[in-house]
């Protein structure tokens, strides 16, 4: 039996149609510093997170990844004096997470996310065409009007 490769981390490449905004963004709304960069395509870097920008190609826009923070709360006080682009507040989800959902300039969102407070209400979801939905007591979903 062959040992079993173990994953180390992920790196998402993000298409961006500009890559000089795309950095000053990164670096002056959400804090990333630049790793190293390639003509019109690098990398960002914040803490143990990595993401690619690549101008043009590779991916898509409105991408949506998860990033594992300490305090979406502290996180979105600091983001709120840059000027990010929030797109939905610090809230409280039914798996377990308390989620920060922010927007890039290429309309990748990034779900900013920690456990939970214990006994804390739960929130409404916002989802990609931007209906809003509130969690049930069994479980499903209700589309808020």
């Amino acid at each position: 039996m062959s040992p079993t490769a173990e994953f180390e981390h992920v790196t998402p490449i993000l298409r961006v149609a500009d890559f000089d905004a795309a950095l000053a963004y990164y670096e002056h709304a959400l804090g990333f510093t630049l790793a190293w960069r390639d003509g019109r395509f690098g990398c960002v870097r914040r803490g143990h997170v990595t993401l690619m920008l690549s101008e043009g190609s590779q991916g898509s826009p409105g991408t949506w990844v998860y990033l594992d923070v300490s305090d979406v709360d502290q996180l979105y006080q600091e983001l709120l004096r840059t000027r990010a682009r929030i797109r939905h507040p610090p809230t409280n989800f039914p798996w377990g997470s308390r989620e920060l959902h922010v927007f890039d300039l290429d309309a990748h969102v990034f779900r900013f996310g920690c456990a939970a407070p214990a006994g804390e209400p739960l929130g409404e979801w916002l989802d990609e065409a931007g209906t809003r939905w509130t969690p049930q007591p069994d479980g499903r979903w209700q589309r808020v009007d």
